[in-house]
């Protein structure tokens, strides 16, 4: 059974290294059918701000991101991370070397295990843990938690394994890297906290859709202390967003839609959270643009989100544990 880590409070938020653009990668990647004139992406929410679709592994445009996240009191990246070779595994590097001249570290999001099997997908989960560790859990600028790096596993890697298979993939993975890690599960069930060292919940959108401000913060007044409960005494976490739209991807409706109202949802979950004394607040997220989640700044809210960031994370990090 994992043990609680110490965790010094933080604020997290969730980052995609997965676009690409034909004049730096070689082709599009995720973006479709760019509009710069019509400032419209048909399969995103909202129109990137300064220059719009980018790619991912431009140094300067990390640059910027990494900038403008430390100015907004954003302690750490939690990069989506879908396996070894890929494109944004690709990128990882590129982020850590701007992390560390600015500031925020960086985690990663393990999104899918592969395998037909149990048995092959604990192989995997294995494997990928180790070369995340191997090749960047010592790196300066890795988020650490007591000493140790950190990774988070979204839901569809955690439901892959039983909790029985994770108690054994991470006993594995911890004799395999002796200076350990600090795993968080994309769960708030008791029986993958017991195995992880964390709970969280990527999207809380579920709960929100179609609530005004003032419904969504009666939500979270109720929710955000039983998140922080559900961690049984470990890194405990809560969600903010600042609204979600994934009506453009041509996903079966009716969609989870949560609307911005110009802030407000986000001003309203950012207070609950605040007062629901998490370890860390998970922000999702940095630049979802396809789910229209992002707080990076867009064409349609400016820095809105991003000014209301620097705000209440300047207040949540003054606070004591």
């Amino acid at each position: 059974m994992a043990q609680a880590a110490d965790a010094s409070r933080s604020t997290l938020a969730f980052y995609y290294g997965w676009y690409g653009k034909a004049e730096t990668s070689g082709s599009w990647v995720h973006w479709r059918t760019v509009d710069p004139l019509a400032e419209r992406i048909e399969n995103s929410a909202d129109f990137p701000g300064h220059g719009g679709a980018y790619d991912s592994h431009d140094r300067a445009l990390i640059e910027r991101q990494v900038e403008a996240a430390r100015g907004a009191g954003i302690t750490g990246f939690i990069a989506s991370w879908w396996g070894q070779g890929s494109f944004e595994d690709r990128g990882v590097p590129l982020l850590l070397a701007s992390a560390v001249k600015h500031g925020p570290a960086v985690s990663a999001y393990y999104e899918k295990i592969v395998g037909d099997d149990p048995p092959s997908r604990i192989k995997a989960a294995i494997a990928d843990l180790d070369y995340l560790l191997s090749h960047y859990g010592s790196d300066k600028a890795w988020l650490r938690a007591d000493g140790k790096p950190v990774i988070f596993v979204y839901g569809r890697a955690l439901n892959a394994l039983q909790p029985a298979e994770w108690r054994e993939v991470i006993a594995q993975v911890r004799r395999d890297n002796p200076g350990g890690v600090v795993l968080i599960a994309d769960s708030f069930k008791p029986e993958y906290v017991a195995e992880f060292d964390g709970a969280s919940t990527y999207n809380v959108t579920g709960q929100t859709q179609r609530k005004s401000p003032a419904e969504v913060a009666v939500w979270a007044h109720t929710a955000y202390p039983k998140m922080v409960a559900a961690a049984q005494g470990k890194i405990s976490t809560v969600t903010v967003i600042p609204g979600y739209d994934d009506t453009h991807l041509g996903r079966p409706v009716p969609r989870p839609v949560t609307d911005r109202y110009g802030g407000e949802t986000y001003r309203a979950l950012w207070k609950e959270a605040i007062a629901a004394r998490p370890d860390w607040v998970l922000i999702t997220s940095w630049n979802e643009w396809h789910e229209g989640s992002e707080i990076e700044p867009s064409v349609q809210y400016g820095s809105t989100m991003l000014d209301a960031t620097a705000e209440f994370s300047r207040e949540f990090l003054s606070k004591k544990r």
